[in-house]
């Protein structure tokens, strides 16, 4: 398996991230622990996470719990020095976190000290801004995204701060690096312009969703990323679970993610449904699994670190795991590019 660049940083990553997000809710820890030995096992070794998690549903009273279960097994096994740690400090995007106060250099230290305390060790690996303060096209607000209300000096103001302040835990040895999230390419331009200009940390990642049914990093993003070595870590590439196929004919399975959210985010809609069994459709005429297609679809991607998987069960990141080494021939990508002009934006 070939690894790749986190940015600049000098780390290499597995093409699969594990993603951490249901830990605490729909996954129990026994069975996160399973997971993450799975995963190690399976040569991946960056680990995502979130002050915020678990999701699914999210809480104030589960916030950190993902961070706690990954610190646990961090002490059980002994295999820090396997594995690199992301997580995300969390804004005005999370009401259950510090009721919604926004990204400062107050709240990123307090979070980082709360993250480090749960995961059991002196230094995250990858440290991330979950959402802008500014706002965010992403989970479907790209309907409605309006800039026009930003002022340009204040947004600027505050990533030069937030980068200071980043800076500060990087010299402190509590981060290594940084990374953004539902994020615009834009906003990414302006943090790499004031990180070179003012000599602080540097943006390795964005991790942004994308997925054969969410491909707005194709364009501007993409550009960014070729030109500024940022890699996607992109979330939800199964467009949570939708492209395994399990919601065809509109049907609710027992235990699924849309038991406790319906729209799934607003990712469950006709079109993305309709999409959907063309992919399928064209998965099995090729011989291929749907969920391997898909994952293998965006490790295909120029720009792309990592896919972030994730799984409530062992047994479905076992599933997720055979595909880790399919290379898509030529003829499928064309196909695939072939349903995306015909349903571009189903979600």
């Amino acid at each position: 398996m070939q690894m790749r660049n986190i940015g600049r940083t000098g780390l290499k990553t597995h093409p699969f991230s594990l993603g951490t997000m249901t830990f605490g809710t729909q996954t129990s820890e026994a069975d996160a622990h399973r997971q993450l030995d799975m995963a190690v096992e399976a040569g991946i070794n960056l680990i995502d996470t979130a002050e915020l998690y678990p999701v699914n549903p999210i809480s104030a009273k589960t916030c950190g719990d993902s961070e706690a279960i990954i610190g646990n097994w961090l002490q059980k096994s002994g295999r820090r020095a396997k594995v690199l740690i992301a997580s995300k400090v969390s804004g005005s995007g999370a009401r259950a976190v510090r009721n919604g106060a926004p990204i400062s250099p107050a709240t990123i230290k307090q979070a980082v000290e709360a993250s480090l305390k749960r995961l059991k060790t002196d230094v995250i690996d990858l440290y991330q801004l979950h959402w802008p303060n500014r706002g965010s096209y992403h989970f479907r607000q790209n309907w409605k995204y309006d800039p026009a209300g930003q002022s340009t000096a204040e947004v600027l103001t505050h990533m030069h701060e937030v980068l200071q302040s980043l800076q500060s835990l990087v010299d402190a040895g509590k981060i290594r690096h940084i990374g953004l999230s539902n994020e615009s390419a834009w906003g990414t331009a302006q943090f790499l312009r004031i990180a070179e200009e003012s000599g602080l940390a540097r943006v390795a990642t964005i991790q942004n969703e994308y997925s054969l049914l969410c491909r707005h990093y194709d364009l501007d993003l993409a550009e960014l990323s070729h030109h500024e070595d940022v890699g996607l870590l992109a979330f939800s590439p199964l467009a949570t679970g939708i492209l395994t196929g399990k919601y065809s004919g509109d049907v609710t399975p027992k235990d699924s993610r849309r038991m406790v959210n319906p729209t799934l985010s607003g990712r469950l809609t006709p079109a993305s449904l309709r999409a959907t069994d063309a992919y399928t459709a064209l998965a099995h005429k090729h011989g291929i699994d749907p969920v391997h297609m898909a994952l293998a679809f965006c490790s295909s991607r120029p720009f792309m670190a990592a896919a972030i998987v994730g799984a409530t069960s062992s047994e479905q990141l076992a599933h997720l795991l055979k595909g880790a080494d399919l290379v898509l021939p030529d003829e499928v990508l064309a196909g695939i590019q072939d349903i995306y002009r015909d349903t571009p934006m189903p979600m």
